[in-house]
Parts: structure tokens; sequence; C-alpha cells
């Protein structure tokens, strides 16, 4: 290779393998490596014995191979093996190899043929063999045998496709010869992950169990189903020598020798067999190990970087210090302090982008959940008419009153006013629930220390419970005060004579006009499947108005609805439907939308349901119960009323709405403010400086922070990790990348199974006499062209004395440009030369100065084919 760092290439991947393997993680990084995949019984582990020059394989007919097995080939001048899962123990034995592969592939797999992803790591030094980094994967099958479920073949795919979908393994496709290439599944798998063939090395096995007058060397010539990095054949022992104990080492002669007698191969013996296999799988996974080592580096510095923060937690970590147990709680309690004061109060930092949570959740529950309360608890009309009436009746008794008695206004008020408990009641619970849930989220970071977690959740839930108490007394207290001193000489109160005057229509407040509410996606959900169905649009609520346009640029509106007479309705959610549903309808009977008297508006969520409904509520859109204008005459029908009684009961009406307002007003104010001071404050002051003396009290120290299964295992992960990193950058950074390797040979024409083979590459293309003139032939190694248009038959013993077919040079050639960058010398002939018949014997032979480069011809030449 011309550099030292550069051989140690591949057992710098070794080492990589092993750091990470070790660990029990890939790192997700992906190790250039050779895959070997093929059919069942395709000969992948033969060839495998082949390389190391034993028999330490499990063998048998069926599914052998049911892990992944890692091998890794090390140079070395004594022979032994080892696995990662026995380290301290060294194999000399290879029969014990074979036990203890079988061994360990039953431990993960059982015994009833099923198959695992998990590799077993097999390390063999040995003299015979160069530096190699191999995967034996699965053999591919169809059909299920024995206990094996009914998914394996899809099963064994997956696993493949696992280890060769990744960019940096090599694939080695291998393929029985006595098999239609065209139905190889090695190669349509390869295809499929590699449509290039930048990483596929075809493996042609059993060429000698062909059908006699048969023989392969189309394919082995790259002609068949070109690959751009071509085929080579080999010869492994039959099931007979291999139970005959026949050594591989009179194995391999025995390649060696039927390639060099074999009519088909004679002439291509130096770059067929097992040897010349291993020597190019070699450089391969040399060259493509240095040009993967750049996106390697940065990956693995990537790594580096995300974890570091972690360790620095980690590092100088020792579970039995009394003094680092005592420092993590307490930094622990503070960082609870200030993650629950930052999702209350708000925070630039760690945001959460998909939901409300905390103080947010909190604020909507005071500014919208609640004034919808109130509303909804709002008297009906009809009946507090009534109630008004009965009362100045009865304060009355039998006398025939003159005036409005101020009881009647008293009673009534206060009635009105009793009815707040409840939706007061009602929010101090909702926000309870946030605040417990908020503590829950702090606690996630305490879940290392689960003990500390659950205590840490306890106390602070128990103390927002007792403080639930005290808030509720304190708001019921508020009302109580309320109603204890009814104060008509309040600044807002209307007063007697306003009140006589009042027109409560014509008085409802608004607010501001041409004011935009809110604005969002609602779904019109009533409209008929006739008339396009139920379909999302932009609303835009106003002060005045309710419009929807098609999308959120509010160009095209679709429709404006006046808030005028306009109430809101519940309506039940569908019974296939997921969304929540609200109506808004017209209390004149009007048609509200086309033919529609109400148009269904649906929400995704109950949540966002409650909130429309308080912006309906800020534009002056009430819910369906309370007050309705239209239902006075109704009331006549009921009870007979004088004119008299009937004026005093529409005075003391406007006053009671008056009151009720400014007391209103005044809850609405207060309640967020108790809850806040009483709850929500005192949670966060209780946290920040007496949770810590309530855990010191709870328990032992030690056994609340002792460390879960879960983050000791984590922690030991992630140091590992990070030294495996280290040391793997360390590796890199020790390696030389400056030498200039093979490049990747040429494009050929993939489109497989085509059995013309396609085109051949530009450099070769057909006919010969449209690129070269005739007094030029073109140079290859072995037969030069002899008078054109004679076909002499080739192969036969014949073929080194007589003239070869014009278009041979042309194939010949390719094979040449895909396989010759691959041997490391350049090959010479290994059979006489064959000299055409015109040339001199003062003519010197020369062998190709370079694999890839054709041999210059003399000038005086093209007179010997006048």
């Amino acid at each position: 290779m011309g550099n030292r760092g550069m051989e140690e290439l591949i057992p710098l991947v070794n080492k990589l393998q092993d750091a990470f393997s070790s660990i029990g993680q890939s790192c997700h990084l992906d190790l250039p490596q050779i895959a070997v995949v093929g059919g069942q019984s395709a000969g992948k582990s033969s060839v495998l014995e082949n390389f190391v020059g034993r028999d330490f394989l499990p063998r048998g007919s069926g599914i052998v191979t049911r892990r992944p097995l890692i091998l890794q080939l090390i140079f070395s001048k004594t022979e032994y093996a080892e696995f990662l899962h026995c380290k301290s123990k060294k194999f000399t034995d290879f029969d014990e190899v074979r036990q203890e592969i079988e061994a360990e592939t039953d431990r993960v797999t059982g015994t009833n043929k099923g198959i695992s992803a998990v590799p077993i790591n097999l390390r063999v030094y040995s003299p015979h063999v160069l530096n190699l980094t191999l995967i034996d994967l699965p053999g591919i099958t169809k059909v299920p045998v024995g206990d094996q479920p009914q998914d394996i073949e899809y099963q064994i795919k997956e696993m493949i496709l696992q280890f060769i979908s990744r960019e940096s393994s090599l694939i080695l496709a291998v393929t029985p010869a006595n098999m239609d290439l065209a139905n190889s599944d090695a190669l349509k798998m390869a295809k499929e992950v590699d449509p290039q063939g930048l990483r596929t090395i075809g493996v042609i096995t059993k060429l000698d169990l062909m059908d006699e007058g048969t023989d392969a060397r189309d394919v082995l010539e790259n002609k068949l189903l070109p690959l751009r990095r071509g085929y080579i054949g080999v010869v492994n022992r039959s099931q007979k020598d291999i139970d005959g104990k026949k050594d591989i080492r009179a194995a391999l002669a025995a390649e060696r020798k039927f390639f060099l007698s074999h009519p088909a191969y004679r002439h291509m013996a130096d770059r067929m067999g097992t040897p010349h296999l291993q020597k190019v799988l070699n450089q391969q996974l040399t060259n493509h190990i240095r040009e993967t080592l750049p996106s390697l580096r940065s990956k693995l510095q990537s790594q580096l970087l995300s974890l570091e923060k972690e360790v620095e937690e980690y590092k100088n970590f020792r579970p039995d210090d009394p003094t680092r147990k005592t420092k993590a709680l307490l930094q622990m309690v503070q960082q609870f302090g200030v993650d629950f004061e930052k999702r209350i109060e708000g925070s630039g930092d760690q945001v959460d982008t998909l939901e409300l949570s905390g103080g947010a959740r909190i604020n909507r529950i005071f500014h919208e959940r609640f004034p919808f309360e109130l509303v909804k608890m709002e008297f009906d009309e009809k009946d507090l008419r009534r109630e008004i009436s009965y009362a100045i009746k009865n304060i009355h008794g039998v006398r025939t009153g003159l005036f409005t008695p101020d009881l009647a206004f008293e009673a009534i008020v206060k009635k009105q006013v009793v009815k707040l408990k409840e939706p007061c009641l009602k929010c101090v619970d909702l926000v309870i629930q946030e605040l417990i849930n908020t503590v829950r989220q702090c606690t996630s970071k305490l879940g290392s220390y689960p003990r500390l977690r659950e205590e840490t959740e306890r106390i602070v839930t128990t103390h927002i419970r007792e403080r639930e108490g005290k808030t509720k007394d304190q708001i019921l207290l508020l009302i109580d005060i309320e109603l204890s001193y009814i104060n008509t000489n309040h600044e807002d109160f209307i007063g007697f004579a306003n009140a006589q005057q009042r027109n409560t229509q014509a008085n409802k407040k608004r607010a501001i006009p041409n004011q935009v509410i809110r604005r969002g996606w609602l779904t019109i959900n009533n409209i008929s499947i006739m008339k396009g169905g139920s379909k999302e649009y932009w609303f835009v609520l106003t002060a005045e108005s309710l419009s929807w346009y098609k999308d959120e640029e509010e160009k095209e509106k679709k429709y404006m609805l006046p808030l005028d007479n306009l109430k809101i309705r519940d309506v039940e959610k569908g019974f296939m439907s997921t969304k929540h549903v609200f109506a808004i309808f017209n209390t004149e009977q009007r048609n509200v939308y086309k033919d529609l008297r109400q148009i269904e508006l649906a929400c995704d969520s109950q949540e966002d349901v409650d909130s429309w409904k308080a912006s309906f509520l800020r534009a002056g859109v009430y819910p369906e119960k309370d007050q309705t204008e239209s239902e006075d005459g109704a009331q006549e029908n009921t009870f007979s009323m004088d004119p008299q009684l009937e004026r005093q009961v529409e005075t003391i009406r406007n006053l009671v709405d008056s009151y009720v307002a400014i007391i209103n007003k005044s809850i609405r104010d207060l309640m967020p403010k108790t809850i806040m001071h009483l709850m929500i404050n005192n949670t966060k002051d209780f946290i920040h400086s007496e949770l810590l003396a309530y855990l010191y009290s709870s328990g032992d120290q030690s056994s609340l922070m002792e460390e879960s299964a879960d983050q000791a295992q984590r922690r030991d992960d992630v140091l590992r990790m990070y030294h495996a990193l280290k040391e793997a950058l360390s590796i890199i950074g020790d390696i030389s990348t400056s030498t200039v390797s093979t490049p990747v040979p040429p494009p050929v024409d993939d489109t497989w199974l085509q059995p013309s083979g396609g085109h051949s590459p530009p450099p070769q293309r057909r006919p010969p006499s449209a690129i070269l003139p005739p007094g030029r032939p073109p140079a290859v190694r072995g037969p030069t062209p002899g008078p054109p248009l004679i076909p002499i038959p080739v192969g036969g013993p014949s073929s080194f004395a007589a003239p070869p077919i014009p278009s041979r040079p042309g194939p010949q050639n390719i094979f040449a440009a895909n396989n010759d960058p691959f041997s490391a010398p350049p090959q010479i002939p290994s059979r006489p030369a064959r000299i055409p018949p015109g040339i001199p014997p003062g003519v010197p032979r020369r062998p190709p100065a370079a694999p890839n480069r054709p041999t210059i011809i003399r000038p005086a030449e093209p007179s010997l084919l006048d």
C-alpha cells in the first residue's frame, strides 16, 4: 500500500467493531465491512473456510447459519481464534470453535431453527490469511422447516437488508454455477440496495458441478450480467470431501488445478480461485475503508459532542459516596423549585410549543373558564321576575303596598350572590388539578431516583391539598362578606331613579365596535352532504359580527353574520364524531345561515369549545338559558300581574341586574388574586424553603438517593459509549489517508436480467472497425486478431494456435478493465503467448505495461497485415 497506516485500516475497523460490540450497541455508525449474501447451501460458509484454511463453521443440511457471524481475519505468525463473548479464551482447536458457534447460536435462537440478528463476533489469527472483515449471513430460504415461523423468508431478508443496505458495506453475492444466474436471490437483493453496482462483487461457486458441456465462461468474463467489480469463480470442497476430512490446502491445490486444466477457464485461471478472491477482497475493503474514513470521523465527532454534556454529570460519579448523594439531592430539589417556578411564571427557555402548560393553563382558567362559568350560572329571566313578584307580595303581606320595598331587592340579591359559590369552588378545583399536573411534569427529571421522585410528589401534593381547604374557606368568606352588607351607595350602582327608566336591552354593554376578539379554525358541522358536507373555515369574531373565510389569509370571505339576537347552545357530540360541538342560533327563530336555523361549530377539544364560548361572551353572545327577552310576553300567561306590581318588578329587576354585575366584577377580580396568594405563591415558597426539610425527615437519605436500575445501566452505557467513541477517534487520528488507491472500476451496463448482457462500456464499444483503423488491432492480453470474417471455434486445445474471432477482443477487454484493478500486480498471461503468424522472429514479445493500458504496436506492423 505504500503506507504503514493504510495497511492497518482493516484492523482499525475491527477495533471499532469490538469497541461498539462490547457495549452492545452499533453506535449508529456504519463501519465498512463485507457482507456475504447467498441462497441456502450456495457455499458461503465454504468460501469463508477456504479463506481461513480450517474447518470451523457449522455444517449440515437446511439452515445452519442462524445468526450473523462477524468474522475478523487477522494476519499473524501464530494460529488461534477468539470470540468477543469469551475474550479470555484462545481456541487453537477449530472443532471447538465450531461447537462454540453452535452453542452460542442456540443460546440466543433456541434449537428450533429460528434466527436472530444479534451477531457473533469471531476473530481468527493465522499466517494463512489476509486482513479481512466479513459477515456470514443466514442463507436466503423460501419455505419454513421444522419449528421455523411462517415468515422465515421475510425475517431473513429483513436481516440481510439490515446489513447490506448500509452504504459502507461491500456485498459479496455468492451464487452457485449450477443455477441460472438470472434467478440469483443474492444478485437480486444486491441490485435492490446497490442499483449502480458500486459495492457488489460476484462470486460463482460449484463450477465443478455444472452439467457436462456447459460452463460459466460468459458470467466470469462479465458478459452475461455485468457487475462493475466483476465475478470471481471458486471451487469448494464437496460434502464427500468434507465428510472425508479432506485438507483445505489440498482442496485449494485441486481448485488451482481445475482452473488451469479446464479449457473454458484456463485463460483466466490467474484471476480465479480463493487466493485471488481473498486478495481482491483485502484490497477492495482497504480502499473502501479509506474512502469512508472522512465521513466516519465526522460521525464519530458529532456523536461524541452529543454525549459530552451527559458524560460530564457521570464522569466523577461514585454511587456510594455520601457527599455526592447530598450534593445531588440539594441540586435536584433546587432544580425542581426552579422548574416549577418557570412553568408557573413562564420562561423563555424550554418553551412547550405543542400545548399550553402550567401557568398558561391556569391563566386560561382565570380569564376564560371562570367568567364563562359565572355567565352560565346567571339566572333565568322568567323565574327571576316571578321570584321578585312573590317577594314584593310577601313583604307587603295583607296590605297593598304603594312603594317598591327595599327588602325585596336585598332578598333577591342575596339569593343571586349565594349562587356564586359553586363556580368559585369549581375554579379552585381546576387550578389545583393544573398545579398537581405541573408538579408531576417537574418531577419527571427526578426519574433517576424513583424514591426521591415519589416522596417529592407526595409532599408537594399533600401541601397543595392542605392549601386547598384554606383557599376555599377564604373564597367562601369573600362571598359571605358580600352577603353581609348590600352597598347601594356604590359608585357603579344605578340607583332607584335610573332603575325606573332603564331599558335593559338598550343598555346592554357591548365591546368596542369592530374590535377583533378572536380568530381561528372551526368546522361548520351541519351542512348536508348534498351541499358539500362539513367543512373547515377560518373564523373571525368581532364585537359586532362573526365572519368566516376560506383560509387564514382572509381574502375570500364566505359569509358575515351580525351578532344581534344570537345565542349559544350546547350540542351533543355525534356517535362517530371525535369533535366537540356548540351551536349558534337566532332567538327570533330566523335562519342564521342560508336555510339553517342554527349553525353547529366543531372544535378538536372541549377546551377549544370553552375558549370560543368565553370569546362569544365578550362579544355579548350569551348561552341559551340566560336572559331571553322574547319570553317577556309569556310571563303574563303564567301568573297575573297588575300594572303597578309590574312596574315595581321591573324596577327591582334593573336594580338586581346592576348590583349583581358589581358583585361579579368584584369576584372576577378577587378570585385569581386569592388563589395566587393562598395557593400558588404559597406552594412556590414551600418548595423553596421547606421541601428539603420534609424530605430529610421523611426517610433515610441513602434510600432516597437510590438509583433506579435503568439509570445505572444508562450511565454505564453512556460512559462506555463515550470511551469507545474517544478510542475510535484516536485510532482514526493515527491513520494517514494520503495513499492513492485503485479507483472504482468504470460503470458497466447493468440493465440486468437481459441474456444479451446489454452494451459494452464506452471504451470498448463495437464494432472495432468503427473505432480503430485496420492497421491498429486492439491490444489484448493473449490473442491478437487474425484475418477477419473467418470464425474459428474457441475453447478447444487448438485455441492456443489458431487466431480467435475478431469480435472477441472487445468483451475480453471489458473483463480486463473491470477486474484488473483488483489484482495488485499486473497479470502476465499464464499460458504460452499467442503470436500472429506474420510477426518475424526479431520482433520482441512484450507483456502489457499496465492492466488497463493498451500495448503499443511498433509502426512497422501495418505492413504485416497487407
